[in-house]
């Protein structure tokens, strides 16, 4: 195995294209790769996100048939520092949340979609 600073997590997405404007455009992503409509991969400091796409080898249905799909619970999870800020700026984008922001005893959150519906949760940690 090699050792690669770099976290990388793959997301199955209904449109790359769609997929890239969104991570780029609301939480600037930088695109490295770009070969839509199959794949394409961003990134954000230290996070390779992989778009992979109907077209992509990942999103090949598997032996028994089932195809792979997105959303679920595991998500990306971005920490910020003023979580109400960030979601007034989300909604003026036209971000649309899962649920209302929820307050636990290690901070706050709340969980949007990315346009094919995986999951994104932004946390602000309690100041201690």
């Amino acid at each position: 195995m090699t050792t690669d600073e770099r976290v990388h997590i793959r997301y199955i997405v209904h449109d790359v294209g769609a997929a890239i404007a969104f991570y780029s455009g609301t939480f600037g992503f930088e695109v490295l790769t770009d070969a839509t409509p199959a794949f394409a991969d961003v990134v954000r400091g230290n996070l390779r996100l992989l778009l992979s796409g109907p077209l992509s080898s990942a999103g090949r249905a598997l032996p028994d048939g089932s195809v792979p799909t997105p959303g679920g619970w595991n998500r990306l999870h971005f920490v910020v520092e003023d979580l109400a800020s960030e979601i007034e700026r989300l909604r003026d984008l036209g971000v649309e949340f899962r649920s209302p922001m929820v307050r636990g005893p290690g901070g706050s959150q709340i969980v949007l979609d990315d346009p094919s519906g995986n999951p994104i949760e932004l946390f602000e940690p309690v100041q201690r």
